[in-house]
């Protein structure tokens, strides 16, 4: 008898793998991966920041938020990385709306280094299916994406580095 229970329940429990671990790295825009990545132009001022400008080079395309205490936690990671691989370009974009939080955020906690960029509109981290923060992408040379990260992760570990040298 308790064997023809089991057997009842082998179809549930062979794909509840699926489902426990689908949630550790969720794309729900899957065909993101290994496309063009779609194009943005971000005026800060007298800065501008366009993801065409760093066409030919590795490009990490972070996405945070000011109330977001793990993309404080990250921050640090992304700026050693940085300093470490100058031919990659980490472009970090807010999703803040309010242009005065986002310049004293950056000052308090002394995010230097790296090319950073508000767009209160949302429409740069809409367009890349990006709804909460951290979440990041590597695009390639030729303006893939190659990866899609969701969560902070630390930039500096030897695997994303060795993974970074390879792309």
């Amino acid at each position: 008898m308790g064997h023809l229970r089991l057997h009842r329940w082998l179809p549930v429990l062979a794909i509840l793998p699926l489902f426990l671990f689908a949630g550790c790295n969720d794309n729900p825009h899957p065909t993101s991966i290994n496309r063009v990545a779609p194009a943005f132009t971000l005026h800060n001022g007298a800065k501008t920041v366009s993801l065409a400008q760093d066409r030919g080079h590795i490009v990490v395309l972070n996405f945070w938020a000011s109330w977001c205490p793990p993309c404080l936690e990250e921050f640090p990671s992304l700026i050693q990385l940085q300093k470490d691989m100058p031919n990659i370009r980490v472009i970090a974009v807010s999703f803040d709306t309010d242009k005065q939080a986002y310049q004293q955020y950056l000052v308090q906690n002394h995010i230097t280094g790296i090319t950073t960029a508000i767009d209160p509109t949302g429409h740069t981290n809409l367009s890349y299916g990006t709804k909460r923060p951290p979440e990041s992408y590597i695009i390639n040379r030729k303006g893939i994406i190659v990866r899609r990260i969701i969560g902070p992760i630390d930039w500096t570990s030897p695997a994303m580095l060795n993974y970074l040298k390879n792309i």
